[in-house]
């Protein structure tokens, strides 16, 4: 009867024992599921972007993420946003495959933002621009915005008519939850600070020197030919000559729709524009290019001499002469230059 009794309180103990391990896993499973929703892999299949636009509230966000399987509980990570006090920042986030609420979470309160490195350079023109900029200001919105008066005044220039050469050449760090207007506001602010000081104590008032400094950045890259070509154009415009500067019969084709980046062609210097030194006398009414230093530096302080005249050599550089008959004789020697390369090229 003892050994019954014994064997009885033994089983009694397995089932008390058993449930007692029950009870606990019950207990416990509403806290392991948990834990896995907040650090367990994400339903994301690909690399995602997440965009916080001006505005956007933390249930907003939460339930956009869900709806595009960036993460599977928003109201997790709603709980999770209210109990951290999470303050969202503007901006692109870019999510991993697989990436768990917690790591979402973190980029998120860690202000991981994305940002693309945008490379304004030297010597680009509207044209070039708006399509370095496409994937941040769309084609319709950058033409507005390109004649903004408010705009205008902010690079320090009320007077201009477009934003043409009101751009600080330099790399932009820039993301897609940024406003198109704030990206152009990016640019002339640089513009302002950093370029618009260098154009002061010049022999021209300092948006002319900014126009004047276009034409020598187009008509030469090399910094110790540049003083001499604004040289040449000072003196044209002291003398009342028309300046008959290429790239403007070339900018004036590209404003009147026709948008072929080829050398200028005889129609092209007979346009009649505003733009085309060709045709108009004096300075155009704006830059027709972003300026180097060097060439603002030149237009400052120009190199004025015997020259009126100077064409391109076919070598790299530039023929420079003070009278027109000498001037032909180098339009000439271009002209061989080219024929002689030609016959290199083609055998």
């Amino acid at each position: 009867m003892k050994l019954t009794r014994h064997a009885g309180g033994m089983a009694r103990s397995r089932i008390s024992l058993r449930f007692l391990v029950v009870t606990a896993i019950l207990a416990l499973a509403p806290a392991a599921g948990a834990w896995w929703a907040w650090k367990g892999q994400g339903p994301l299949q690909q690399p995602a972007t997440v965009l916080v636009q001006r505005g956007t509230s933390i249930n907003q966000l939460a339930d956009q993420m869900e709806q595009e399987g960036v993460i599977r509980s928003a109201s997790l990570f709603k709980l999770w946003a209210r109990a951290r006090k999470l303050q969202l920042i503007r901006g692109e986030y870019t999510i991993s495959p697989r990436a768990s609420l917690s790591d979402v979470a973190g980029k998120l309160r860690r202000a991981e933002i994305h940002y693309t490195a945008v490379s304004i350079p030297d010597g680009i023109h509207a044209w070039a621009l708006q399509r370095r900029l496409k994937d941040f200001v769309p084609e319709d919105v950058f033409w507005k915005l390109w004649t903004s008066p408010r705009l205008a005044r902010t690079a320090g220039f009320p007077e201009a008519a477009t934003l043409e050469g009101l751009v600080a050449p330099a790399t932009y760090r820039l993301h897609h939850a940024m406003e198109p207007e704030e990206v152009m506001l990016m640019l002339v602010e640089a513009f302002r600070n950093q370029v618009k000081p260098k154009l002061d104590g010049g022999v021209l008032p300092p948006y002319q020197t900014l126009i004047l400094a276009s034409l020598v950045e187009k008509e030469t890259r090399l910094p110790e030919e540049q003083p001499r070509v604004a040289g040449v154009y000072y003196k044209r415009l002291r003398m009342g000559m028309r300046l008959q500067c290429d790239p403007t019969s070339l900018y004036a084709r590209w404003q009147a729709g026709d948008l072929r980046f080829t050398g200028p062609t005889p129609e092209d210097i007979r346009r009649l524009s505003r733009f085309n030194t060709y045709t108009v006398a004096g300075l155009p009414p704006t830059p027709i290019a972003i300026p180097s230093l060097s060439a603002i530096e030149a237009a400052r302080a120009p190199q004025v001499g015997k020259d009126l005249y100077f064409v391109a050599t076919g070598l790299g550089g530039h023929a420079f002469a003070p009278s027109l008959s000498l001037h032909n004789r180098n339009v000439n020697a271009y002209r061989k230059e080219l024929a002689r390369q030609r016959r290199l090229t083609h055998g």
